[in-house]
């Protein structure tokens, strides 16, 4: 039986509500910047001179901090260090290539596209979208999309590199703009990162400095991997909700029909039905990969002697060589199932076609990788001159000094630290600076540790999804200007900006009754 699909209807003739000409707005004058490359160079200038100006009027400022090695709290004076004086000019000189070589979204980008590229060119990943929608409830797609990208955040970042594009691809196939496929990802992926209904790798290390801090005041007082569980797990059943309403009443109707004909060289706007006899075979085998390579992945971690548990303490969730290197199996996964599928479906037989595969998707890469390139020097640059690090403590200060109650204190962290995440965006290193701070202040005024950290998780994770420094922002541009040729940065700011408004409202207002109602927060 044949599944007929309809494209939504377009509102290009309807009044446009106020909101919908703002973002329209927003798109305009954020497509008339220059190429990202250059809006980074003329960033990278700006940095440069900047850092120079503030180090001649000797900007410092002193803070408590844990150490990450020893995990001591340490008082510590951080000032602004110029990039034109003579260790400055030495930095710019020999970190080119270690700036680019260290930036990890380079090598997981890579390493998540060999997977990707074989199964995307062996035709997987098409069969396996429209098998979704061929077996789910239309209304029920962005439900779906948004909780699995919410929950991608397990696999680190290798959630940017595949869920997204793959709602994109999920839209197209049932007619709807992928630009709102894209956008949904991205909201999901990068939106709620610091949360999750499984215990990850980022939780360890949080939850440690969160423990060091408290110690300040009680030395006895600790705080588990699963002090956050109950709010992590309400955030993701509810962040799922957020986004997917967002999705259907804002981003799709402003996007309207899709046209295929904006869309990049190259790029398939096709759209199937029912999977023909060889697709579906091409199914079983993938599963029958799958189910392969998961057996010998049963035999590497579930046995206590496995070799990709912790060797010193045996965990297998959490520090162990399996989560550390969790995108080797996200790679290895799609690899595998992409080939076997490509065998059964006739599509990709041979280990010279799997090879032309991976070279294809790489060479794709080309304009992305010199992006980063550029992308790298940057953040190392503003990372080398503590500007972030001294703006970051200001408002901490700022903030700890108001004399004000517990809870608009945690709703005044809250702000700070989404302020924050626009310029510093790794989740580890501002907990390292806030942690001390507001984790003994908030427990002398009777708030538990759990609170803070839950606090940390909401403001830490919406800003991410229209940050420029988020490594993967540009990523994102370059999957929407597949769809369309026109896409840019204004594109993305202005197709975010609504998720990121409403997640960080409604987020907080979820954060603020769990804490009147004196919710557990964890186990």
């Amino acid at each position: 039986m044949a599944i007929i699909q309809t494209a939504p209807k377009s509102l290009d003739t309807q009044p446009k509500t106020i909101m919908q000409r703002f973002l329209d707005g927003v798109e305009r004058v954020g497509n008339m910047v220059p190429h990202p490359v250059v809006i980074f160079l003329i960033l990278i200038a700006i940095v440069i001179v900047l850092s120079a100006v503030l180090s001649l009027f000797g900007a410092a400022v002193s803070f408590e901090r844990i150490n990450p090695d020893t995990h001591q709290v340490e008082t510590a004076t951080t000032e602004i260090r110029s990039l034109l004086n003579t260790d400055g000019i030495r930095f710019l000189y020999a970190s080119l290539i270690p700036n680019f070589m260290g930036f990890t979204a380079v090598g997981l980008m890579i390493a998540a596209m060999i997977g990707a590229g074989v199964a995307e060119e062996s035709g997987l990943v098409t069969a396996l979208i429209r098998k979704l929608v061929i077996v789910s409830p239309n209304w029920a797609l962005t439900y779906i999309l948004s909780f699995v990208g919410i929950l991608a955040s397990i696999a680190a970042d290798a959630g940017y590199l595949v869920l997204i594009p793959l709602a994109g691809i999920a839209y197209l196939a049932v007619g709807r703009h992928p630009l709102a496929g894209l956008a949904l990802g991205f909201a999901a992926v990068a939106g709620a990162f610091t949360v999750n209904m499984l215990i990850k790798p980022l939780d360890a290390v949080l939850v440690e400095f969160t423990n060091d801090a408290a110690h300040l005041v009680d030395p006895n007082r600790s705080i588990g991997l699963a002090s956050n569980v109950w709010f992590s797990f309400a955030s993701v059943l509810f962040l799922t909700v957020v986004v997917a309403f967002i999705t259907d009443r804002m981003i799709a109707p402003r996007l309207g029909t899709y046209d295929p004909n904006l869309a990049a060289e190259g790029t398939t706007t096709e759209q199937g039905a029912e999977l023909s006899e060889q697709e579906s075979r091409g199914l079983r085998f993938a599963g029958f990969g799958l189910l392969g390579l998961l057996a010998i992945f049963c035999l590497l971690t579930l046995p206590s002697f496995a070799p990709l548990r912790n060797p010193e303490t045996g965990e297998l969730i959490g520090n162990s060589p399996f989560m550390n290197g969790l995108i080797a199996l996200i790679m290895l996964m799609f690899l595998v199932t992409g080939w076997a599928y490509g065998i059964g479906a006739g599509t990709l037989r041979t280990l010279p076609e799997v090879i032309a595969a991976i070279e294809k998707s790489i060479k794709s890469l080309g304009g992305t990788i010199f992006l980063f390139f550029v992308l790298s020097q940057f953040v190392a640059y503003f990372t080398y001159t503590n500007m972030g690090t001294v703006m970051a403590l200001s408002l901490s200060g700022a903030l700890q000094a108001a004399n004000i109650g517990a809870l608009p204190l945690l709703l005044g962290f809250i702000v700070v630290v989404a302020i924050i995440d626009l310029l510093l965006t790794g989740a580890i290193a501002k907990w390292a600076i806030f942690a001390p701070v507001f984790v003994p202040l908030l427990m002398k005024l009777g708030v538990e540790p759990e609170a803070v950290l839950a606090a940390y998780r909401v403001g830490d994770s919406p800003m991410n999804a229209i940050t420029p420094l988020n490594a993967y922002f540009a990523l994102v541009v370059g999957f929407a200007q597949r769809y369309d040729r026109s896409a840019g940065v204004g594109t993305i700011v202005s197709l975010m900006l609504p998720y990121v408004v409403w997640m960080f409202i409604l987020w907080t207002a979820l954060f603020a009754i769990w804490q009147m109602l004196g919710l557990p927060w964890g186990i």
